[in-house]
């Protein structure tokens, strides 16, 4: 559910984001994100990490494979880019 503004729009800013690392710049104004998430296993509680890679924009062909970014939810740009990267994290010496 997003949140409503007085006048009944819905709140634009609150949009998805996720963390994680690009594992693939081959494709132009495209990088490949893999987004890691851990949880409790629901039986037996151990610690459980699943992966998921998205397509995210990159206007500028400026992050490279290694770095960690934060990509935002965006609108449909392509059949399958629906992020775009919002900044730069952390770049590998």
């Amino acid at each position: 559910m997003q949140n409503q503004t007085p006048e009944g729009q819905t709140d634009r800013n609150d949009r998805k984001t996720r963390i994680g690392v690009v594992v693939s710049d081959k494709a132009d104004k495209t990088v490949t994100v893999q987004v890691e998430r851990r949880f409790a296993h629901p039986l037996y509680g151990k610690q459980v990490a699943k992966t998921k890679k998205y397509h995210a924009h990159d206007e500028e062909n400026q992050f490279r494979v290694g770095d960690t970014v934060r990509i935002v939810e965006t609108r449909p740009l392509s059949k399958t880019k629906r992020w775009r990267v919002a900044e730069l994290i952390e770049r590998p010496e």
